[in-house]
C-alpha cells in the first residue's frame, strides 16, 4: 500500500470541457471536506467539483451534480486501481458546452485522475501508532531525548503530579521505544492508553 509524496495536477481538455485534476495525500473524510470547500471558493465559475477519497480503509466519492455514477466513483476506481491509501482526488470541471454522455463522464474523470497521478511521487504508507507515558519530571529530559532519537512526533506534554508525553511514530517501532524508554527510566514510565 502506498499514499504520495505531495500533491500533483494536470489538466485535460475534453470537448470544450476543461478537467483540472488533483491528488494530494489526505489523513480523513473531514480534511477532504475542507479541500473540496477550499476548491470551490477557488473556483467560483466552475461547474462541478467532484472527488474520491480513501484513506484508512475508508472510501468516498462525490459526483456534485454530474450524472450519478459518472465522476466520483470512476475517480475512486483509479485510485484503488493504483493500490493508493491516505489519498484524495479533485476535479473541478469548467462545462464547454458539449455534452459528454454518461461515457464521455465516466471516461473524462478518470482519465483526469490518471493524468494527475503520473507524475505523482509515492511513499510506502507507513502505519502509526500513538503512545502516552507519564513519568516524573526529573526524568522528562530523558524521555524527550529517548522520543526524538527514535523520530517519534511529540504531540503534547502536560505537567501535573507527573508529567505525561504523548508521541506518535511508526507502528514497527513503537515496542522498541517503549522498552527503550522504560530503561532509561529505570521502571519508572508509566505507559497510559492512547487515546483513539
Amino acid at each position: 500500500m502506498q499514499t504520495l509524496g505531495h500533491a500533483a495536477q494536470a489538466e485535460t481538455l475534453v470537448k470544450k470541457s476543461r478537467f483540472l485534476a488533483c491528488v494530494e495525500p489526505c489523513a480523513d473524510r473531514a480534511q477532504a471536506l475542507a479541500r473540496v470547500a477550499e476548491l470551490r471558493a477557488r473556483h467560483p465559475q466552475a461547474a462541478h467539483v467532484c472527488w474520491a477519497l480513501l484513506a484508512g480503509g475508508h472510501s468516498a466519492a462525490n459526483d456534485d451534480g454530474e450524472p450519478g455514477g459518472t465522476a466520483g466513483r470512476p475517480m475512486l476506481e483509479v485510485l484503488r486501481h493504483q493500490d493508493l491509501d491516505g489519498v484524495l482526488a479533485t476535479v473541478v470541471r469548467y462545462f464547454g458546452g458539449v455534452k459528454l454522455g454518461a461515457g464521455g463522464l465516466v471516461r473524462a474523470y478518470g482519465d483526469a485522475v490518471t493524468q494527475a497521478l503520473k507524475d505523482a511521487p509515492r511513499v510506502p504508507r507507513v502505519a502509526l501508532r500513538e503512545l502516552v507515558c507519564a513519568l516524573p519530571y526529573a526524568l522528562e529530559g530523558v524521555a524527550r531525548r529517548q522520543i526524538e532519537a527514535a523520530g517519534a512526533e511529540l504531540l503534547d506534554v502536560s505537567h501535573h503530579s507527573l508529567v505525561t508525553l504523548r508521541f506518535r511514530l511508526a507502528a514497527d517501532a513503537a515496542a522498541a521505544l517503549q522498552a527503550a524508554l522504560t530503561e532509561a527510566t529505570a521502571g519508572r514510565a508509566g505507559w497510559l492508553d492512547a487515546p483513539a
